[in-house]
């Protein structure tokens, strides 16, 4: 934004202030001077600066807002301008007239007002200098006004030709207000573009007539040219929230609609309008003006503040003049002044060393916190004047605990050859059957939904990949995934997903060409565990979100010692492999990181077995038993009769084939025996065999192989 300084010098007496020391205060007070501009006036050099704020101060989009903030600033005196008369009353008529309004939320004030008797539309010479040295091209007509007011006073008022709204209704009074929304109508604007109107639409209305969408563009027939000679000035206040959804509903942003978004408030607003009518009346001595709605809705809302003096010497320090023997902090009888510099209303507590603020409206978007206060204060003292010091740090700082999880699984994963992948949490129609959770408004086709697992961005990466020739192919990735409880609320987990194995080809003479079996895949995902110190128990998986990508007898759910569900591990599905041209030996696993993380927290203190000293006795043993037996009840009919001597069981081997009975299968199991208190007999072991393989017979009707 260009600002003229002899524009400000009206406002603030700035004719004393070098333009150095103005541009390093401005600086330091949060306004960047982005550029110096040199003009001419009559032959005068005229300085513009070319001005930048934070998009929170929307009260400092104008030529008094901009005043008002380096009046507080070099604290000068804030001049009243000549062109308001206070002694009117005028204000007192507006409320006097105040109508109700159904448009609550997209509205704070909704105000129109009719001018007739307009014989000379062009502007005098100092206002179209003024618009000069602020960058505008002056129109010489109304144009001109309207930009005026919004660059002194940051309010974007309308203009409607009156005459043609009369005509149209062929009445010279009309009701105007804002309408209900209407769905599937057509609207030309003064830019000449159609646009269809949406029920989410507002629109304002003559009577039944639209005349305008609401904050946006008026329609073509109403609005003024250089021949109008009569005007409705719609002054009103909208929502930023409700003028943005509605200005991208219809792909129309407009200057006025850029303001709205900014958040203006209406604390001056009946200010900025009665300056317009006292420049219309310059140079039209006859002109006449009617109220013609006015609908107040939101009041001027009050924000109070507890700002604590110790408080504001922890955030910003000591002040410079300090020593290292005595520290030296602003003082409260300055902290008092800033704040009434900056018009904040304050209760100070003398006892207590606290302020209860009270923050004006136009100010209650950007000073919601102390901390916001606090930085106000540092703003006016200037930050430059606080000493610069590195703070004391009592305590060394610990690890977080998400951080030295994903290091640990990082670790083993990256060790046994897997590399790590990130991916997009929106997905598009990745073409693998998996649901997703589609956005209402997307802003792209291929991001139009969140995922709900990480493995199909794993599955499709393999199959990249193996286009590209490398047919083996470990990868894991860390990601967030989305979810829909019942009551349709959404919420989300983070996951620690992998894909492996494919054809690996032999890259010389020496290497087993032999394909990833399920069992040693397993032995990966046990290996993990191991390392990190968790037990898990595995069972088949009954997990219907899964059931599209991994085989329906090869996936095993994971569980906690507690029975909580930790994720699934399987092989990819038949189907999917097929239709994919994917290795069916490939293997998939995701795995909840909040659930591993809160494990290992618990995991503190690691417990140490005592370590045996006598020999171990390894025995094999086969038998053939019904493929519908699960593992888990194998295994423990091993533990519940191989007596206290029995420390590990491991399955070795499986064998299917037509010699044997229908849905049977064999099975070859590694028993492991150890003492702590002496060396085991063979005959005592053989004894025990004997009795396991009698349970066996009896519990599940196993064929003993010799």
């Amino acid at each position: 934004m260009q600002i003229s300084l002899k524009w400000i010098n009206e406002i603030i007496n700035i004719n004393n202030i070098q333009l150095d020391y103005l541009i390093e205060k401005l600086t330091l007070g949060g306004f960047e001077v982005e550029e110096i501009i040199e003009l001419e006036e009559n032959g005068k050099k005229l300085i513009t600066l070319d001005l930048s704020s934070t998009a929170n101060r929307s009260d400092s989009l104008s030529i008094a807002g901009i005043a008002r903030e380096m009046s507080t600033i070099l604290d000068k005196p804030y001049k009243v301008s000549k062109y308001l008369d206070k002694t009117s009353n005028w204000e007192k008529q507006f409320f006097e007239f105040l109508v109700p309004s159904t448009a609550k939320n997209e509205v704070s004030v909704f105000l129109a007002i009719s001018v007739e008797n307009l014989t000379n539309i062009k502007p005098p010479i100092w206002l179209t200098n003024k618009l000069i040295s602020s960058g505008f091209v002056p129109q010489n007509n109304l144009l001109d006004y309207k930009n005026f007011i919004l660059l002194e006073t940051g309010y974007p008022f309308e203009f409607y030709d009156l005459n043609q709204i009369q005509s149209h209704l062929n009445s010279t009074d009309f009701d105007l207000r804002l309408t209900d929304k209407i769905k599937n109508q057509k609207f030309i604007g003064t830019n000449d573009i159609e646009y269809e109107l949406t029920d989410s639409t507002l629109l304002i209305k003559a009577n039944n007539t639209p005349i305008s969408i609401a904050g946006l563009i008026p329609q073509k027939q109403f609005g003024y040219t250089v021949k109008t000679n009569s005007l409705l000035i719609e002054a009103s206040v909208f929502n930023s929230s409700f003028i943005r959804k509605q200005s991208r509903s219809l792909g129309l942003r407009t200057e006025r609609s850029a303001r709205y978004e900014k958040s203006i408030k209406n604390t001056d607003l009946f200010n900025a309008l009665h300056r317009l009518l006292r420049l219309l009346k310059i140079s039209n001595s006859n002109l006449n003006s009617k109220l013609i709605t006015f609908s107040k809705i939101t009041p001027e809302e009050k924000k109070t503040i507890l700002l604590d003096y110790n408080l504001i010497n922890e955030i910003l320090g000591p002040i410079k003049g300090s020593d290292k023997y005595r520290l030296n902090y602003i003082n409260p009888i300055l902290i008092s002044r800033y704040l009434k510099r900056l018009q904040f209303s304050y209760t100070y507590n003398s006892t207590q060393l606290n302020w209860l603020v009270e923050i004006p409206y136009f100010r209650i978007d950007d000073i919601v916190r102390p901390i916001d206060l606090i930085e106000e204060i540092g703003r006016l003292h200037g930050f430059n004047q606080f000493l610069t010091r590195l703070p004391k740090i009592k305590n060394i700082g610990l690890e977080d605990p998400s951080y030295k999880t994903r290091r640990k699984i990082t670790n083993y994963l990256l060790s046994i050859g897997f590399s790590e992948l990130v991916h997009y949490s929106l997905v598009g129609n990745q073409g693998l059957p998996i649901n997703t959770i589609k956005l209402v408004n997307p802003l792209l086709t291929d991001s139009a939904n969140l995922r709900t697992t990480l493995l199909p961005g794993l599955i499709k990466t393999m199959k990249e990949n193996i286009n590209q020739g490398n047919s083996y192919f470990e990868a894991f990735e860390y990601g967030h995934t989305f979810f829909q409880n019942q009551q349709s609320m959404f919420y989300e987990k983070e996951f620690i997903s992998g894909i492996f194995g494919g054809n690996k080809s032999k890259e010389n003479w020496s290497e087993s060409s032999n394909s990833l079996t399920w069992f040693k895949a397993k032995g990966k995902i046990d290996l993990l565990f191991k390392q990190l110190k968790i037990i898990t128990d595995w069972k088949l998986s009954s997990d219907l979100n899964y059931k599209t990508l991994l085989h329906p007898y090869r996936t095993g759910q994971l569980y906690l010692s507690d029975g909580t569900s930790l994720g699934i591990f399987g092989q990819i599905h038949p189907i999917l492999a097929t239709k994919m041209n994917l290795a069916s030996e490939l293997y998939l696993f995701e795995f909840n990181f909040d659930l591993i993380k809160d494990e290992l927290k618990k995991n503190k203190i690691t417990i140490y077995k005592e370590y045996s000293l006598y020999p171990k006795i390894v025995k094999d043993i086969s038998f053939v038993i019904s493929q519908n037996v699960n593992f888990s009840e194998i295994r423990e009919i091993f533990l519940n009769n191989g007596t206290k001597f029995l420390i590990d069981v491991k399955l070795l081997d499986e064998y299917k084939s037509d010699s044997l009975p229908v849905n049977h299968v064999s099975l070859c199991f590694q028993l492991v025996f150890q003492s702590k208190e002496k060396t085991l007999e063979n005959k005592l072991i053989e004894n025990i065999i004997s009795n396991i393989q009698v349970v066996l017979k009896e519990h599940f009707k196993a064929e003993i192989r010799s």
